[in-house]
């Protein structure tokens, strides 16, 4: 069984084992109807706050930004940057110091310190957004290690490596502690692996048709947008304690149940979503469902209604 088989395997049994979340199937079937004909693209990487078309660098960047591309819980703490808030704070924080002093080289990552990574993106190195700089440069450390120890500080070599496999890239950083999003549930793993599935997306987005041969192979990202779309939507159906725990906006702790079916029965509910649309001769690959559903979740119905808050590493 490949990883990612094993991210299908593992979501859809927490979505048989789960106290707190559940699929509505009627409900999945009627959006499954509703989608069937609506235009579901490919995600785009916004220029404005992505370093595109620049050959190497924009390896660098892509692969340096999904390796802080987390944080949402921490979200509320942070300073906009260039009238930018969350995830786009932080990819137009880096563009701006690609473009004012070049790319972070691997030596450069590895030796990053909280307060450094506070400059670059922006944020005060202290409380909550120190805490979330203190991750970000724990990961970064961690990247720029793997990049000189087995790919001679080269983006690029470790791009070649996946052969063209956005499934191999995954298993790649999957190996990187920060990357590896692996929780625990009921005596069983769960890997999810969202920040190493988006980083294959992001880059055979940025470098064009062809890139990796396998796309079909990722799930949705798990993260705090989908599962908070698809409830809103009648897919997903919490239990009473936790639908007031979100609404009323109390934490949820990462790695806990709660948190774990969540995401875990999110993701199997795509999957379901994914099926039913391509028996209706509709094919859609996750990461265009993802989109469309993150899309979505910026509209006013949903973005006025609180999401789960958890802080964490992994999204």
């Amino acid at each position: 069984m490949t990883l990612l088989d094993r991210v299908r395997r593992a979501a859809e049994e927490v979505a048989a084992h789960s106290d707190h979340v559940r699929v509505d199937h009627a409900r999945l079937l009627e959006l499954a109807a509703s989608l069937q004909r609506l235009p579901m693209e490919l995600p785009r990487l916004d220029p404005g706050t992505h370093h595109l078309g620049q050959g190497e660098e924009t390896v660098a960047f892509l692969l340096t930004l999904d390796a802080v591309n987390f944080g949402s819980g921490y979200f509320p703490e942070l300073r906009p940057f260039m009238e930018r808030t969350g995830y786009f704070a932080v990819a137009a924080a880096l563009r701006h110091r690609y473009l004012r002093e070049g790319p972070l080289g691997a030596d450069e990552l590895a030796a990053l310190r909280p307060e450094d990574c506070a400059c670059i993106f922006g944020q005060s190195p202290d409380g909550a957004a120190g805490e979330l700089m203190a991750n970000f440069a724990t990961s970064l450390n961690e990247l720029g290690r793997l990049l000189l120890e087995r790919f001679g500080g080269s983006f690029a070599a470790l791009l070649n490596a996946a052969e063209g496999s956005a499934e191999r890239l995954v298993e790649l950083l999957a190996g990187l502690s920060s990357f590896r999003d692996v929780s625990s549930y009921k005596g069983f793993e769960v890997p999810l692996l969202k920040r190493a599935q988006i980083s294959a997306a992001d880059l055979s987005l940025a470098l064009g048709e062809g890139s990796f041969g396998d796309l079909e192979r990722l799930t949705v990202f798990a993260d705090c947008t989908v599962p908070h779309v698809l409830r809103l939507d009648g897919v997903l159906q919490y239990s009473g304690a936790l639908a007031e725990r979100i609404d009323a906006e109390e934490p949820i702790d990462a790695g806990s149940g709660e948190e774990v079916e969540i995401r875990a029965v999110a993701l199997h509910a795509c999957e379901l979503l994914l099926a039913e649309l391509r028996r209706r001769g509709r094919r859609v690959l996750a990461m265009q469902l993802d989109y469309f559903l993150w899309n979505r979740g910026q509209e006013p119905r949903y973005a006025s209604r609180p999401s789960h808050l958890t802080r964490t590493i992994y999204y």
